[in-house]
């Protein structure tokens, strides 16, 4: 069987589509993908370490993440103090990777043919995913489910926000760009 890839859907399915639906002017008026934000947070679990114990996490998380990614993540930073969580301003609170181009691709093709069917009791994604700009959110509670990490290997579990942001106007626009790249949305 043999797979398009999602820029070849964007070309062939989705301005297509979206023009017949939408009655677009202009081709470059059709809704497109900009950005891949992966994100992950583990203030929690470092704040009652040692500065060498939460570097040697960081990292390993930093690792997990670029391997999933293919691209060096940056670490996130406390921007102030709250001492009810025993947080630190500068303590570093999380990892980020932003994608763009062939990268980003490459990871939604990962996300949508991969990932998702193999994450357990993956019954399809929520339509709330889709926030009133088109942007596409999800949250992953494992990032075990990746192929690039081995779980016998990983003593932690981590969960991680995905970001995809469209310059879509409408959460219709947003709803129907996904839909035409074969994203596994629940059916109502």
């Amino acid at each position: 069987m043999i797979t398009i890839s999602i820029k070849e859907k964007y070309k062939n399915k989705v301005i297509p589509g979206m023009e017949a639906k939408f009655k677009y002017g202009n081709v470059m008026s059709v809704p497109r993908i900009k950005k891949v934000v992966i994100n992950t947070g583990f203030g929690k679990i470092v704040t009652n370490k040692t500065k060498d114990e939460q570097k040697k996490f960081a990292q390993y998380v930093s690792d997990n993440i670029r391997a999933i990614c293919g691209q060096q993540p940056v670490m996130t930073l406390a921007r102030k103090s709250i001492s009810t969580f025993k947080l630190r301003e500068g303590n570093i609170i999380g990892v980020k990777v932003t994608l763009r181009g062939k990268k980003m691709y490459d990871f939604m093709e990962k996300l949508v043919n991969i990932t998702l069917p193999r994450s357990r009791d993956f019954q399809g994604i929520k339509l709330t995913a889709i926030d009133d700009r088109g942007n596409f959110n999800l949250g992953i509670k494992e990032h075990i489910i990746f192929p690039e990490i081995s779980p016998e290997k990983s003593p932690i579990i981590l969960g991680m926000e995905i970001t995809i942001t469209t310059n879509a106007k409408s959460k219709e626009e947003g709803l129907e760009l996904f839909k035409l790249l074969d994203f596994p949305f629940k059916k109502s």
